[in-house]
């Protein structure tokens, strides 16, 4: 067996191999040390790892048996598991010999990584999906949203200067722990964007884990906004409160007053101290989540207070479909079946604004950001608007319109920077939007449908399925799932872990969808429920999405790691069959 020289210098190799000989076993491809494919030195206490760009030496192998080839690939095999044991047991990590930038020793870390899963017969942890969209190719996404999307999510440019050509491809958490190491951020750890890019290539698609499981369909799921509570709203009645950081231990069970045909929406305070929930009536009720009260029965064990929508005139009945507290938790907003958005002042106790906002049932409203001087709203006469409380001086005119969807809204979500909102609608799309581009026309001719049809027990015709809006106005529009039956959810995803990099949606067809933002891909489907997915909700901070639907579970999906199912008081595993 011959060897030969690479490009390192003479000088680099003697000083290298003295200085790292000292401090403990060595595996060196140095002639006149241990023979390995990688220089790699396991260092004593607060010493080093050295990746060399290139190897000091390179094994030529000609002419060698089957047998002897063998041994040679299993010998190599044994000693990259090894090493990667080795750095994954070594989190820090220090440069000392002079001329190793730590570029290339997050290089050769990174093709540690990656040939290690190549000897392992490509067994490696699930991550998201990069396979496109059946059907049409994806629309180019708006530059600046695939920008700001990529700083939130992406990367230090550095970490992808290492190897090109490769810039497309995620940076590899080894060559993320590298960079840290040599302080690429300049703050000595992970910068927010670093941590989203680590996170977010972790999906939730593990599982399920059984949550809850009634006799009653399930319209409402999430997560509190710092994740410690989840709330579940059921047709049944009941709405239920689990304590996620005890185990999904049920904190609360509300069961809840005049109900009318279902639990339409519910909402908890910034503070977490008060839940509001809704029905098809006009009047919204306040239950206080922080009393030591497990069992809420409205005027028997607990005072569920009455929030009434309906100003003074009482012969007036209506339902509201949505409702959100504002980020001060001093009013609520809400969206009805009379064609209105209602904001009630909690402090005051009275309802102070009614806007004729739209032509038929508001099924959706949100707050654009923290300020609250923005509100989205959605109805089925297939319009989204924006609503400027600053410039109400003008009686239930919107600040703009966005023309796009075919059919009615079911559900809008804010990026939460008073500029993106997602919308799914009844046309079978989720579609998202740049307030900047709305238009004050609000006489647009909706009359594009030819047929007749009613989601709510009727399947989506076939041949409407690509039609487009000639005057779509959306920044992107994403298909795969199906929005019938229900008022269906979609949501941004977290931007702590994954700085909004996807857009997740329950789906008639019992499955969880998760989209792409920028290439439009579905990045995954969630199989388990038999009825249709209405709400899911994926964790703040943690790769932990719940989903709930018409069958009356409330199962969870993790990204555990290893593949172990996850530890977890009162948990057990759902066994049934996946419904394809």
């Amino acid at each position: 067996m011959t060897y030969k020289r690479t490009s390192l210098s003479s000088t680099y190799q003697k000083d290298t191999c003295q200085e790292l000989n000292q401090s403990g076993p060595s595996y060196c491809t140095h002639s006149n040390h241990q023979q390995s494919p990688y220089s790699v030195h396991t260092p004593r206490k607060n010493k080093i790892i050295v990746f060399p760009k290139n190897n000091c030496w390179q094994r030529e192998t000609p002419n060698l048996s089957e047998s002897q080839q063998q041994h040679l690939k299993n010998q190599n095999r044994f000693d990259l598991l090894r090493t990667q044991k080795i750095v994954l047991w070594h989190e820090r990590m220090f440069v000392t010999a002079s001329g190793v930038d730590i570029d290339e020793m997050g290089y050769a870390m990174s093709r540690l990584e990656i040939e290690s899963e190549l000897f392992d017969g490509g067994n490696t942890v699930h991550e998201a999906s990069s396979s496109t969209r059946p059907g049409k190719p994806f629309p180019k996404v708006d530059d600046e949203i695939s920008q700001l999307t990529n700083l939130r999510s992406g990367p230090n440019d550095r970490l992808h200067q290492l190897v090109p050509g490769k810039q497309q491809l995620p940076v590899s958490p080894v060559r993320m722990l590298a960079g840290r190491e040599g302080n690429y951020s300049g703050k000595g750890r992970f910068s927010s964007a670093d941590r989203c890019h680590m996170l977010s290539r972790y999906l939730p698609v593990n599982g399920p884990w059984l949550v809850d499981q009634t006799t009653s369909r399930a319209y409402v799921s999430q997560f509190s906004a710092d994740g410690s509570l989840f709330v579940a709203g059921f047709q049944g009645s009941n709405i239920r409160i689990y304590n996620v950081d005890r185990g999904w231990k049920v904190q609360k069970n509300i069961l809840a007053k005049s109900l009318r045909w279902t639990v339409t929406d519910t909402s908890l305070s910034p503070d977490q101290r008060y839940l509001v929930y809704t029905s098809m009536s006009p009047v919204v009720h306040i239950v206080n989540v922080g009393s030591s009260t497990t069992e809420s029965l409205a005027n028997i064990t607990e005072i569920h207070e009455g929030l009434d929508f309906s100003s003074n005139d009482r012969r007036y009945s209506f339902g509201i479909f949505s409702v959100k507290f504002s980020t001060d938790g001093r009013e609520l907003v809400a969206g009805s079946s009379d064609d209105s958005i209602y904001v009630y002042d909690l402090e005051a106790n009275k309802l102070s604004l009614r806007i004729m906002a739209h032509t038929a049932d508001v099924n959706t409203v949100t707050f654009a950001d923290e300020s609250g001087n923005l509100i989205y709203s959605g109805s089925d006469d297939n319009l989204c608007k924006v609503w400027d409380r600053r410039c109400f001086g003008a009686k239930d005119k919107p600040a703009g319109v966005l023309v796009g969807h075919l059919e009615g809204i079911t559900f809008l979500d804010s990026r939460g920077d008073g500029r993106y909102f997602i919308s799914n609608g009844k046309d079978q799309t989720i579609k998202l939007w740049d307030i900047r581009k709305m238009s004050s026309d609000t006489s647009c001719n909706l009359g594009y449908r030819n047929f007749e049809w009613d989601y709510r027990w009727m399947d989506y015709p076939p041949q409407a399925r690509d039609l487009k809006h000639p005057s779509d106005g959306s920044v992107a529009t994403f298909k795969g799932h199906s929005v019938l039956r229900t008022l269906i959810r979609c949501y941004f995803s977290p931007e702590y872990s994954t700085g909004q990099k996807y857009i997740y949606t329950g789906s008639h067809d019992s499955r969880v969808y998760i989209y792409d933002v920028v290439t439009g891909a579905q990045v995954a489907v969630l199989k388990h429920h038999t009825s249709p997915v209405r709400d899911c909700s994926w964790h703040p901070h943690y790769p932990v999405l719940v989903s709930s639907s018409w069958d009356g579970d409330v199962v969870k999906w993790e990204f555990p790691g290893k593949g172990e199912a996850p530890v977890l008081a009162n948990e057990r595993r759902v066994r049934r069959q996946y419904h394809d």
